[in-house]
């Protein structure tokens, strides 16, 4: 396995990383805790040590799956997870520090953890990223010791560019496959 350093964060993780969103259960069923356990170590055991999860993923059972086994390995993992699709409405008002709060919290509970090791909004609004109080928000976070490093999952280059203003934003997700090349033409030399 090969690792690099992920965005601003400083932590060296596996060029390939798991996403933990069939860790919820196929398309709302349960998914059972042997299976997931085993999905996970069979990761770290070829060298992964990077989990993408979200609170949304079958209402935090992805979290509680990857909180769980990292308290059961000896190997360092470093566990992303994302906040905010949860609102319904999903929208730019969601994003206000009660939300954003009571997601961190619930996700630390889920992990049961005390630091969350990367934060990513979830594919916000654009209008997100033209409110810095959002990003004020994370930092008091980071500041209590309850996030270490935050970041963005965004669908469009635009919401991209705009989330690297912000100084303290370590890393932005954003779709790159052989269909959506944009963020190579538009992003990717803004973000070194």
């Amino acid at each position: 396995m090969k690792y690099r350093v992920l965005g601003k964060t400083g932590y060296k993780v596996s060029e390939i990383s798991i996403g933990t969103w069939q860790l919820g259960g196929k398309w709302g069923e349960p998914f059972d805790k042997t299976i997931a356990q085993n999905t996970l170590s069979t990761a770290v055991s070829n060298g992964i040590n990077f989990f993408d999860t979200a609170d949304v993923y079958k209402e935090g059972q992805s979290e509680q799956f990857c909180g769980n086994f990292s308290k059961s390995t000896n190997e360092k993992v470093y566990v992303a997870t994302k906040c905010g699709r949860r609102l319904n409405p999903h929208n730019t008002e969601g994003y206000n520090e009660e939300n954003i709060r009571k997601f961190v919290d619930d996700s630390l509970k889920n992990m049961e953890i005390e630091t969350i090791d990367l934060l990513q909004l979830h594919c916000p609004p654009t209008a997100v990223y033209y409110r810095p109080m959002v990003f004020d928000i994370l930092d008091s976070l980071i500041d209590e010791g309850k996030i270490q490093h935050y970041g963005v999952s965004v669908e469009k280059v635009e919401e991209a560019l705009k989330a690297i203003e912000f100084p303290n934003v370590s890393t932005v997700q954003i779709i790159f496959n052989m269909f959506r090349q944009r963020p190579s033409e538009l992003f990717f030399e803004q973000a070194k």
